[in-house]
């Protein structure tokens, strides 16, 4: 465990960066530390006619703070580079310059939220950012810490556009090693997670191609690069609500002693949780089920144990919905295309897994039955609005993001695939899922309560299945 920190703080370009010290038990220090920044603009101006783009509903409702992400590279003898300061060196030049040519693409990224009603795509540009740490990747990989990942993060989580200035930031954070670790916080009035990721997917394969093919060949391939469909098409086909066309009160998050731990479930676990969770109802459960029901199951438990009394649950997954309407033109949409599904238990109901699977399989037919065919604004305030109250009822509440089968883990900006993507969060009664990188298993960070995270790590039937903060390498 990491002790007292120290906070060193300088302004730079309207974004506070800091230089952090962290001191642990034995004495030794981990200095992370600012050395450069920059503002990368597109590498092409935006065309006048891209200049303003209307935020769709689901855009609207969502909150002006930052979707992180953050991508760790260890020093494997890359043949590209050679030589410490080479690499450096190297990997910052090209950071910089396919930051630049992605963001041609991608241009609401480099431009300013407005009103909570568009964006202005006038190439202001994203926050770039590099920072030395004093010691080996493996440090932080040995025994993660969510503290000394968050600092490795551009920004803080909930940090707004006011804030940083930015609506993209990048942070390359070089270690002594020669490991790299790319911290992105991205505005979440631009894009979700399924958005963050295809930027991801066309920033480092513009970065690959320039290594591989040159200056000349790379641009012939990454203009050949399969896009979504364009920013604006999403509001097109779900509208913004003019109520809406407002700033919206800063998001408040609850300040309770809270703990997030890492639980990672290995493929051949989950196999047999599977087998457990399957039943005529539900004959195939998939991966993310039976891992969601199994943390319910035993957070509840925990919170009930603690509190000596039995209280509804409700547990609330967030949902891609390109991938639950039947239109066409939804699939690829770029932007926040995301509702909501509760799943819920009562007092006097005694679940297990396969119980609370067949929870999650019935309210994610009825989800797409209700909605495969389409969501008005109307519709879309509407699931927003009872998450509201379901938050505000006396049942115990959890909430479930999951970035399963999205391509981060393919993001090779040509010293190779990620070694390890977490998936950062740290409000209470969050469950965050993201795929091992066998693609095979599940990480999942949860954060609870102080005392219902003692009882819960403690789980038997839960450490049956998993595995708590094993080391990454």
């Amino acid at each position: 465990m990491y002790g007292d920190s120290v906070c060193l703080y300088m302004k730079l370009g309207g974004v506070c960066y800091e230089t952090l010290v962290w001191r642990e038990k034995m004495g030794s220090e981990m200095k992370i530390q600012v050395i450069y920044k920059d503002t990368i603009r597109p590498s092409l101006p935006t065309p006048h006619h891209l200049r303003n783009l209307s935020l769709s509903v689901f855009d609207q409702l969502f909150p002006d703070i930052y979707v992180p992400l953050l991508l760790f590279y260890p020093n494997d003898n890359n043949k590209y580079f050679e030589g410490k300061h080479s690499l450096v060196a190297e990997r910052s030049k090209l950071l910089k310059k396919s930051l630049s040519e992605a963001l041609t693409r991608f241009y609401p990224y480099a431009g300013n939220f407005q009103h909570n009603a568009s964006i202005c795509c006038n190439d202001h540009g994203a926050a770039y950012v590099e920072a030395r740490v004093n010691c080996p990747m493996s440090k932080v990989l040995n025994k993660p810490e969510l503290v000394i990942l968050k600092q490795l993060l551009p920004t803080v989580l909930d940090s707004s556009q006011a804030d940083t200035g930015y609506l993209l930031l990048v942070k390359a954070n070089f270690f002594e090693c020669g490991g790299l670790a790319i911290g992105v916080g991205s505005s979440h009035k631009v894009a979700d997670a399924y958005t963050l990721s295809k930027f991801t997917s066309c920033w480092a394969a513009i970065a690959l191609g320039s290594i591989r093919f040159g200056a000349v060949l790379a641009q012939h391939i990454t203009d050949h690069i399969e896009l979504p469909d364009k920013f604006g098409v999403a509001a097109s086909l779900f509208p913004q609500v003019d109520f809406l066309n407002s700033l919206q009160p800063a998001l408040e998050f609850p300040q309770e002693k809270c703990i997030t731990k890492r639980f990672v479930f290995d493929a051949s676990k989950i196999a047999a949780l599977k087998s457990k969770a399957g039943s005529a109802t539900v004959e195939n459960p998939t991966r993310v089920e039976v891992v969601s029901a199994l943390i319910w199951k035993c957070a509840m438990e925990a919170s009930r144990s603690n509190l000596g009394v039995v209280r509804p649950s409700e547990l609330s997954q967030f949902v891609n919905i390109r991938k639950i309407l039947v239109s066409p033109l939804a699939e690829n949409l770029l932007g926040n295309l995301v509702g909501l599904c509760v799943a819920k238990t009562e007092a006097s109901e005694v679940d297990d897994v396969q119980s609370l699977v067949t929870k999650f399989r019935k309210e994610m037919e009825e989800f797409k039955v209700g909605y495969g065919k389409g969501i008005s604004g109307e519709e879309a305030c509407e699931f927003y609005k009872e998450y509201g109250h379901l938050m505000k009822r006396d049942v115990d509440n959890y909430n479930c993001i999951s970035w399963c089968r999205f391509p981060f883990y393919e993001a090779d900006f040509g010293w190779g695939k990620p070694l390890w993507v977490p998936h950062i969060g740290g409000l209470k009664n969050l469950i965050l899922l993201m795929d091992t990188r066998d693609g095979e298993g599940i990480e999942a960070s949860l954060t609870l309560k102080e005392e219902d995270m003692a009882k819960f790590e403690s789980n038997k039937e839960l450490l049956s299945y998993a595995s708590v903060n094993p080391p990454v390498i």
